[in-house]
């Protein structure tokens, strides 16, 4: 940023706010637009169609005037935001990218895009995906990889197995790709990519907005949404070009952190700044410029902040330089809602699979923290399983069904990996100790959301692993939080490693307020997540270790017959099995004396991703479940193996077997005598914010839970 545009951000001061404060959905609306560059004329039509007396022209710049005559003047703003195009589709189903132009100047940028969800827009509407990550369980196969990721180092996963995939889905080479995220607001600010730029576009928005309706000077006014800026602004040079001559040009930008306002300079003095459009601007007579600043924190970052007052503020600046008046009663332009994500191609046979899976992923439950998933489960039991489920007083829940002998215990866990408050700074800005193993990496410079957990809702720390109280089970029944609060994970503004060495987050208030709020040191902080259908077979979203393996159990104890079982079944979920297999520890001393087995649902770490090596671990997703035969904390014996291959092979449900890294709740059993069998589906990306399974692995795990569960003891004694 030049000496020139801090000058520009130290002015605003002297206007008085008279317009209304903008709505933080109105602006955030701006900001959660597609409108990648050089592609503006695929998306700029459907929002000049929304903006009565607006129109696209051949760039794709979104235009309209107010007034006739003398003085001529032109109101501009850049429309577009970086973005990648697909530029290699690979014969195993994965796009390659490239960046449009030069992108952003932030040294995270690419990074920041790993494990995140995507849409590829494509000319029929827009396509799900999400950016390869390595194995958060693979740390130690990644220790080398310190520098910060690049834009040739990233991987786009649609969900499909082959080139002819993809091009069932509509994408083609050259379709453009940016970041799927909702319009994000936090207290007194918007945020997301170019967000100072997007409220650049609301604030002209409004401006000619409120030309139509006010008094204005003499002349004509012509407002201009740019295109291809990050092309040089070719978009605004043709248009000054082809629209020339004028007598004033006004720019409303982002200028980094402060106070935003406006400055006046020649062209040579603006061609300092922006040195084509100034040598454009100088062909026809140097005009009187003004340039109008958003400030505009973390510029360049996906999480880049824009304040309300700042955007109030510089309404009142640009207003100001084009001799307009304000009035209180200026409203804010929103933008249509974006397309949704098409979702024609999924199989229908997996809906109902995929919609447990989604109810729970959209749930949050730090380590510690798992009253949301607790009460789920509790609920989502079938009649007979809800009145003998059980909850402990450190939140464990277990069903158990069938006469006492021969004990098999099936565990998932609840709990997901995330964040907790260490420390809050006077201003607000909070220093986070991991809970678990997330991929920090992924979430720096993200969405984030602090939670506050209900009061009398049992938890690990609060409550006694021994205790049995029927009261335990009342209060998650009616467990209820309010709404977290949002905001964002800071992101470094300098980096020469890839991995932070602390993160801290931000949610728009200081300490006192955070506290008022209900927000103390231990407060689990998570980020937005979405669960989302891939392809035809495929699901991506955070956290489906292990609510993939709650969904699993869910859907088999649904389809039990109690009354049917000739021993002893216990289905179970367990609490921070990610911060130490604290539940399953628990429900060990419980059971594990009397257990025969013990199988861990839970997810098969799967190197079928092209940034991993396929020399172990390697269970293609769609290939079916996998035994879970060797891990870091466990073997399965040969007999335990052998008897669910036979159960599998008699139900014809296909079987994957393999080594993986990580633990499991089982390994607490092992210890008192029950062999752990991990009944596991291949999974991609652990541990980060993008994990992804195929449905059909899902649907055939619940299948072999059932067989598993109803098979004869006598079966596993002939072998």
């Amino acid at each position: 940023m030049s000496r020139r545009t801090v000058l520009v951000a130290a002015a605003l001061s002297a206007y008085p706010l008279h317009a209304q404060q903008p709505s933080p959905r109105a602006l955030a609306s701006w900001v959660a637009l597609d409108m990648p560059t050089g592609y503006e004329t695929r998306f700029a039509p459907a929002l000049a169609e929304a903006m009565p007396g607006w129109e696209a022209d051949r760039w794709g710049n979104l235009v309209t005037r107010v007034g006739s005559g003398t003085p001529r003047r032109v109101v501009a703003c850049a429309l577009d935001a970086p973005a990648y195009a697909a530029s290699q589709i690979t014969e195993d189903g994965y796009l390659r990218v490239h960046r449009i132009g030069r992108g952003s100047d932030h040294p995270l940028w690419d990074q920041a895009f790993e494990a995140q969800q995507v849409r590829i827009l494509t000319r029929d509407g827009p396509v799900a995906g999400v950016v390869a990550r390595s194995n958060g369980h693979f740390a130690r196969q990644h220790r080398d990889e310190r520098t910060p990721v690049t834009a040739d180092d990233l991987w786009v996963d649609v969900g499909a197995e082959s080139a002819e995939e993809v091009a069932a889905l509509g994408i083609e080479l050259l379709d453009p790709i940016v970041r799927h995220l909702p319009p994000w607001t936090l207290e007194g600010a918007v945020a997301g990519p170019s967000a100072g730029d997007r409220v650049s576009c609301a604030v002209v928005a409004a401006l000619a907005q409120a030309a139509r309706n006010a008094d204005v000077p003499p002349g004509e006014t012509h407002f201009v949404l740019a295109a291809q800026s990050g092309m040089g602004r070719a978009g605004l040079q043709s248009y000054l070009t082809r629209n020339a001559p004028f007598d004033t040009v006004a720019f409303v930008l982002p200028v980094g952190s402060g106070r935003g306002g406006s400055l006046r300079m020649s062209a040579e003095e603006w061609a300092e700044m922006d040195a084509a459009t100034g040598e454009t601007l100088q062909r026809w007579g140097s005009p009187g410029l003004v340039a109008v600043g958003v400030a505009a924190r973390y510029a360049g970052s996906h999480m880049e902040v824009a304040e309300l007052e700042h955007a109030e503020r510089t309404l009142a600046a640009g207003a100001r330089a084009i001799g307009m008046e304000i009035g209180e009663g200026t409203s804010w332009v929103h933008t249509p809602r974006r397309a949704a994500l098409r979702d024609g191609h999924a199989d229908a046979s997996l809906d109902s699979v995929a919609g447990v899976l989604e109810d729970l992923v959209e749930l949050h439950s730090v380590s510690g923290h798992e009253w949301a998933v607790r009460r789920y489960v509790l609920e989502a039991l079938p009649e007979w399983a809800r009145d003998a489920a059980v909850v402990d007083g450190i939140g464990n829940v277990w069903v158990a069904a069938g006469p006492d002998r021969d004990t098999t215990v099936f565990m998932a866990h609840m709990d997901e990996v995330g964040y907790e408050i260490a420390a809050i700074d006077p201003d607000g800005t909070v220093t986070l100790e991991r809970a678990g193993g997330p991929v920090s990496s992924a979430w720096e410079g993200q969405t984030a959301l602090v939670h506050i957990d209900p009061e009398d809702s049992p938890n690990p720390g609060t409550g006694d692993a021994t205790s049995i109280d029927p009261v335990f089970k009342r209060r998650s029944l009616s467990a209820t939080a309010p709404p977290p609060l949002r905001g964002i994970f800071v992101t470094r503004e300098r980096a020469t490693e890839r991995h932070p060495d602390t993160l801290r987050a931000f949610f728009g208030l200081d300490a006192a307020e955070l506290e008022a709020a209900g927000v103390r040191a231990g407060s689990p902080v998570t980020s937005h997540k979405e669960g989302i259908r891939l392809g035809r077979h495929r699901f991506v979203a955070r956290a489906l270790d292990d609510r993939a393996g709650t969904t699993a159990l869910l859907l088999a104890i649904r389809r039990l017959d109690p009354d049917a079982l000739d021993h002893k079944v216990i289905f179970a979920w367990s609490v921070n099995e990610e911060g130490g297999l604290v539940g399953a520890e628990a429900m060990a001393k419980r059971f594990g004396a009397t257990t025969r087995r013990i199988y861990s649902v839970d997810t098969f770490v799967s190197s079928d991703t092209p940034l991993e090596s396929p020399h172990f671990a390697h269970a293609p997703l769609g290939d079916g479940p996998v035994l879970r035969a060797i891990e870091n904390s466990s073997v399965s014996p040969d007999a335990e193996r052998d008897r669910v291959r036979r159960i599998a092979r008699e139900a014809g449900i296909p079987l994957q077997t393999g080594l993986t890294q990580g633990g499991t709740d089982g390994t607490e059993f092992t210890y008192l005598g029950a062999p752990n069998q991990g009944l596991s589906w291949p999974g991609r990306y652990s541990h980060s914010p993008g994990e992804v399974l195929d449905l059909r692995d899902l649907a055939r795990l619940s299948e072999l839970i059932v067989a598993v569960a109803t098979a004869a003891e006598d079966a596993g004694r002939r072998m």
